[in-house]
Order: C-alpha cells, then sequence, then structure tokens
C-alpha cells in the first residue's frame, strides 16, 4: 500500500512537471512587447505553479506602466487557454527594481553596444563601422548595425540597401520596425526611413527620439555586439546615445594628420568625462598610407603618421589597427560590397586585424571594468 501511494506521488509529480513544460511551451509563443523575444526566453516568467484548475506564474516587467501590458496579460491567457480551457489562469506582474541582477538595459538581449566615433567628418568613419561590423560577424560573433549618423547615413550605400524600407510588425499590440539585412547583418538607418536625397533638418529633441526608437522600437535579434555609427563631433546624438543605453565602449577613428588628431581628442574626452564615463576600447588610424595596387609593398604617408598611436597614447588605450588608401575600399564603399568580404586581399585582412583587436580589447575591458551605467544628466 505505501509502496503504491509513492508511485501514485511520483507519478503526480512528472504529471505536474510535465504540465509546466506545456505551460511554459505555451507561454513561448508571447513575444516582450518591447524587445520582440520570447517572454520565456528572455527570462521574464517566474514562479510558475499549478493547483487544480489554477494556474499561476509572475511575469517581470520593467514598469508597472509598461506600454502594452494590458495586451501582454491577454495573450498569456489566451496561449494557455489553447491548451487547457478549464484553466484560471493568474498573471501577477512584477516591476524589475533598480537593485535586481538583471539588465536594466531597454535592449538586455544585446551584450555589448559599441559605438564608432570621431572628431571630425571625412575620416572614414562609417567605413571602419560597416567592416568592423562585418568582421566580427565572420570571427563568428552575432552582430548587428545601426546607422546613428542621422546628418549623413551613408551605411545604406556602403550596404547596397538605397531605396529599402523596414518593414512593421505587431508584437503584442505594440508596433516594431523590423531591420534590414545585408550579408547576413541586420540593418537599421534613417537613410532607409527618409529618401535619399531629402535633408535632414532636425532640433535636439527630435534626434533623439530617432536615436530612442531605433533602441526601443526596432526588433533586433539577440546580439553579441551592436555597433552604432555615430555622427562626428560630440552632438545631441551622442548624449542620447549614453542616456539611452549602457555603451560597452568607443571605438575612436582618425586619420594621421594633427587636424584630425585635435578633433578626435575632443571626442575622446567628453566620452571620458567623470558624469559619462565609457572606456575608450582603441583607436583605428584610417588613411594611414597610400598603396597602389600594382606596388603593394610601397607606402606612400600622404597624411602624415602616427596620428593614431598618439591618440592611442592620449585615451590609455591601444591602435587596433591601420587601414591604407586603397582604391577597392572606396569602389567597396560605393557598390555596396564592403572592402572586408573580399577574401586574401591586402585591406580585408587590415579590417580583419581590426576586428580581431577590437573583440579582444571588449574581453579585457568587460574581465577588468564594472559594466557601464546609462548616463543620467541633468539638462
Amino acid at each position: 500500500m505505501l509502496h503504491e501511494t509513492r508511485l501514485e506521488t511520483r507519478e503526480s509529480f512528472i504529471k505536474s512537471a510535465m504540465d509546466k513544460e506545456k505551460i511554459l511551451a505555451a507561454l513561448r509563443q508571447v513575444r516582450d512587447p518591447q524587445t520582440g523575444r520570447d517572454i520565456v526566453s528572455a527570462g521574464m516568467v517566474e514562479d510558475l505553479e499549478t493547483e487544480g484548475n489554477n494556474i499561476n506564474f509572475k511575469l517581470v516587467i520593467p514598469s508597472l506602466q509598461m506600454q502594452g501590458k494590458s495586451e501582454l496579460n491577454f495573450a498569456c491567457i489566451g496561449v494557455v487557454a489553447e491548451i487547457y480551457p478549464q484553466a484560471s489562469v493568474n498573471v501577477h506582474f512584477m516591476a524589475r527594481t533598480p537593485g535586481s541582477k538583471e539588465s536594466t538595459s531597454v535592449v538586455p538581449h544585446i551584450k555589448n553596444i559599441i559605438a564608432v566615433a570621431s572628431g571630425k567628418g571625412g575620416v572614414g568613419k562609417s567605413t571602419i563601422a560597416v567592416n568592423l561590423a562585418l568582421g566580427l560577424k565572420k570571427l563568428g560573433a552575432r552582430v548587428g548595425l545601426m546607422d546613428a549618423d542621422v546628418y549623413g547615413p551613408s551605411i545604406p550605400t556602403m550596404l547596397g540597401l538605397v531605396g529599402q524600407r523596414p518593414k512593421v510588425k505587431d508584437v503584442t499590440g505594440t508596433i516594431k520596425m523590423v531591420p534590414l539585412e545585408a550579408y547576413g547583418l541586420p540593418v537599421i538607418s534613417v537613410g532607409n526611413i527618409i529618401d535619399p536625397d531629402q535633408a535632414v533638418v532636425l532640433r535636439g529633441p527630435r534626434l533623439a527620439a530617432i536615436i530612442k526608437q531605433f533602441f526601443n522600437d526596432v526588433l533586433w535579434d539577440e546580439l553579441d555586439f551592436l555597433i552604432v555609427d555615430l555622427p562626428p563631433g560630440t552632438g545631441d546624438v551622442q548624449l542620447t546615445l549614453v542616456q539611452t543605453v549602457p555603451v560597452t565602449g568607443v571605438v575612436l577613428v582618425t586619420t594621421p594628420q594633427e587636424v584630425a588628431l585635435a578633433d578626435a581628442i575632443k571626442a575622446m574626452n567628453m566620452f571620458l568625462l567623470p558624469q559619462i564615463n565609457v572606456p575608450i576600447l582603441g583607436v583605428v588610424e584610417n588613411m594611414s598610407w597610400f598603396t597602389p595596387a600594382e606596388l603593394p609593398e610601397n607606402k606612400y604617408f600622404i597624411f602624415g603618421e602616427g596620428g593614431g598611436k598618439r591618440l592611442a597614447k592620449e585615451s590609455r588605450s591601444v591602435l587596433l589597427g591601420q587601414i591604407p588608401i586603397v582604391q577597392s575600399i572606396r569602389e567597396g564603399g560605393d557598390t555596396g560590397k564592403p572592402a572586408v568580404l573580399n577574401e586574401g586581399s591586402i585591406v580585408s585582412e587590415a579590417f580583419m586585424d581590426v576586428a580581431k583587436n577590437t573583440l579582444r580589447q571588449i574581453a579585457v575591458r568587460n574581465e577588468m571594468i564594472q559594466p557601464t551605467q546609462v548616463v543620467k544628466m541633468g539638462e
């Protein structure tokens, strides 16, 4: 008799566990309206319990005033009702507190946000951003690319996306943008939202709204790295970025000449301000020398020498790489076929060196320094 009771208890336990698995499988159909991830994988479902016909669980959300909360509640009840029509489903919403171990980022499924910055325009920052993103992808990472250079969005041209528009998708009652894709890279750019020849004339608040929308309203996949191509200088977009998401680190781009170096130091100093405090991962020196295709061993230092090393020293970081002036880089940018994809070429190797060194510096940064915090600044 005692043996039979134990068997019944065991069978009851197994049945209960199986029921929970079915419930979790059903809840995987529900998407977080903020990130687009399923709520189980996102770690939002906690303390799932079944008792008789009652199914109770907690649903962790950033705020009890979160947009789409009601739709999320009905969606959970709906998918469970499909497998257990007689069940009473009780969803208890719980706001994640600031002291929680979970990430408070608006994009917790993106592990590292890397800003590519420069002090002035014309130094090839967008070229570096595109080839760095694709280089990291070639190394096996999951990578996305955000074109935050709202005044001069050139990434659609560099990736062959001119004229394409991102689609929209309803995620549990919230409309989200779906990134475009190029070479397996999810990409969002204001250049794919406005007409190519339309001038971008925006004041600070509107610029801030666009950058926030690119994080809050875009369905980014789970990513190891999101590369953010910033406009040159130290303006509203840079400040909005660090006030919206925790930026893992910055890659500074400069050319060797003094005038570019002077402006790059200003950009560096903005990120190193105590109230911002975003680490500099390293420096990429672009247009380091001219190498004719027919004379690959020759180097002509058109813009001088040493600017990248001096900036790396000033920022207490490292020189991630030097990119020569080669015609194929310009041709790849104009035709939507980035140079890093030209296997075996000297420019592909140069960009891959930058990607490998950046990957190493991110690993060192994450090992040695606490995660960056979202910046809280007064108006």
